[in-house]
């Protein structure tokens, strides 16, 4: 039997967990785990040792008022991995709680690996020195992330992107057209406000306004709300005035049935623009956070765009409108050219393929091909 102690942070990870943990048991089926996840990792059998949900903030204002809580629940965790002597300690993501953890547990505690490399090539790379003895083996999705971190003795392994297994481009657009009562004529426009309730609080209030502004202009105009399983209800009830009444999808198969619907997309920056560029929806980026973090990654990001598939393709690909940017004005005078421009939506998608085809694992799926590093060095 090989004990795993597993820790997700946030939705994105929640996934992530979720396949993994799936590839990990069909590589080993003796295998057994422990930690912290979401509801897809609970559904794959962990039990979640608190709610997943309570790590997911973002910002030094969301974060300073929950500080003494967040510390409570490392400290929980901390002891839990001690007193279970795991073979192995997984960490996915949401490096501020999870790096904590790995330095805290040190070398002389189970062996260590991270998946998803904290993005310290974006922002902040003087970080990086920090790392070398947090883990044993470094997992990354981006294929020019080990170039990055090997110099640095961080032992990177590239696995490939697990969006590439999510089953985006499978959506049925009939079943969403059907299920919701849409006429042939109907525009669905896919909203991603984001996972975290503080994000998704700041962006639904820009998106009610650009509806006002679209509404006149769009006939049959159909907004949909892809909401986070755990912010759903949250949602619906911060929707509930919008001048177009939103379809809001909750579960994964419903998102990607809407993202075949889909006509275009608002999103935010993220995991959510590799989904739909797999989709092939026209898409525009926006953001916004507490003016404190904004000005304070203003100094700090190295990259040139903040768009996971921008970053990829090494090009504007889709069009960014970040913080003062964020506006109802020119979010709708972007979504109307994607909509009345087919030649845009070409554009876009002409340039996803060769993106994510970077995104390929080695050999077999992303999933399969973490899951064998982790077993590999469980067993070494």
């Amino acid at each position: 039997m090989t004990r795993v102690f597993i820790i997700a942070g946030e939705a994105s990870g929640d996934v992530l967990g979720f396949r993994l943990m799936q590839a990990l048991r069909a590589q080993n089926p003796a295998i057994r785990f422990s930690g912290v996840g979401g509801p897809r990792m609970e559904e794959a059998g962990l039990n979640s040792l608190f709610p997943m949900q309570e790590l997911a903030l973002m910002g030094l204002a969301e974060i300073l008022p929950n500080i003494l809580h967040l510390k409570k629940r490392l400290v929980q965790t901390i002891e839990a991995i001690q007193a279970q002597k795991p073979d192995i300690l997984v960490t996915i993501d949401s490096p501020g709680f999870t790096l904590r953890i790995l330095k805290a547990i040190g070398p002389d505690g189970p062996k260590r690996v991270h998946y998803v490399a904290p993005q310290v090539w974006a922002w902040r790379q003087e970080r990086v020195k920090h790392f070398p003895g947090l883990w044993d083996e470094l997992l990354c999705l981006l294929p020019f992330e080990p170039e990055f971190f090997a110099p640095h003795g961080l032992h990177p392994v590239f696995t490939g992107h697990p969006v590439l297994e999510s089953g985006a481009d499978k959506g049925n657009a009939a079943r969403f057209f059907s299920l919701h009562g849409l006429s042939a004529n109907a525009v669905p426009l896919v909203l991603m406000p984001g996972s975290r309730a503080t994000e998704t609080k700041r962006l639904l209030p820009v998106f009610k306004q650009t509806l006002a502004l679209l509404h006149p202009e769009i006939p049959g105009l159909a907004p949909v709300v892809a909401a986070a399983s755990g912010i759903a209800d949250m949602v619906a009830a911060h929707t509930a005035d919008w001048p177009v009444k939103p379809i809001i999808v909750r579960d994964i198969s419903a998102r990607y049935d809407a993202f075949a619907a889909a006509k275009a997309a608002l999103t935010k920056s993220g995991t959510s623009t590799l989904e739909l560029a797999m989709a092939g929806v026209p898409m525009a980026v926006t953001y916004r956070v507490n003016p404190l973090s904004a000005a304070i990654g203003r100094r700090l990001i190295k990259v040139p765009h903040v768009a996971m598939i921008n970053l990829l393709a090494g090009r504007t690909l889709v069009p960014e409108l970040l913080q003062e940017d964020c506006r109802a004005d020119l979010l709708a005078q972007t979504v109307l050219g994607l909509l009345r421009n087919p030649a845009q939506g070409a554009a876009q998608r002409a340039g996803f393929a060769a993106a994510l085809a970077s995104l390929q694992a080695p050999e077999g799926t992303p999933s399969q091909a973490a899951a064998k590093a982790i077993l590999s060095l469980a067993a070494g």
